[in-house]
């Protein structure tokens, strides 16, 4: 559960900004989107191997 406080002299949209952050860092939406509908192993598998050639694709390449 993600949750903020409110800071001294802090307005409401920048609380709102800091909730926004802190909610896509949990991964509570990525997690309600994946359990929405069934997926079989091979399907989990196969969609995990797309996530995982994304992130090599979109790498640093620096060495």
């Amino acid at each position: 559960m993600s949750y903020v406080s409110l800071h001294d002299g802090e307005n409401i949209e920048s609380l709102l900004r800091r909730f926004k952050m802190s909610v896509a860092k949990s991964g509570v939406l990525r997690d309600l989107k994946d359990h929405r509908f069934f997926r079989s192993k091979a399907e989990k598998a196969r969609v995990a191997a797309q996530r995982a050639a994304r992130r090599n694709r979109s790498g640093s390449t620096a060495r």
